[in-house]
């Protein structure tokens, strides 16, 4: 199929899959005589591969990991589950480190918020970059 029927089918634009060609994540495309494209129907199972990953937060060099794997006609179960769960492993770090930086902001508008009276908007602003900067302890990641 050309260009315009796989853009169609898959809902990419063509640019879209001319770039994931240009990536290496697309292969077995064939010219015609005329220079056209021509796809063979299991790009559209690649195209589908790639968007479902890249949702998944995978990146483009991790998808070239995985799409020669798709494209010898199975999805090699094990290299898919090891790297769908290091992706896991690497979303349950992103989550944590995102929870102790939304405990520190919390933390700082609560100091911001219940500034010791008869402190100016200065003096507390001071008082709150000071405790800012002092070491904190840290928590395991």
């Amino acid at each position: 199929m050309k260009i315009g029927e796989l853009a169609l089918r898959s809902g990419l634009a063509a640019s879209k899959i001319r770039f994931y060609e240009a990536q290496g994540l697309i292969r077995k495309v064939q010219r015609q005589a005329n220079g056209y494209r021509e796809y063979p129907a299991e790009v559209l199972q690649t195209l589908s591969i790639i968007q479902c990953a890249q949702q998944a937060g995978f990146s483009l060099e991790e998808l070239r990991a995985l799409v020669p794997v798709a494209e010898t006609g199975g999805l090699g179960h094990e290299v898919m589950v090891d790297s769908l769960e290091r992706k896991i492993d690497q979303i349950e770090a992103m989550q944590a480190r995102l929870a102790h930086s939304k405990m520190q902001l919390l933390g700082i508008v609560n100091s911001i918020r219940n500034r010791p009276e008869g402190t100016t908007c200065t003096e507390n602003t001071e008082r709150v970059l000071a405790s800012i900067q002092s070491p904190q302890p840290r928590l395991p990641l």
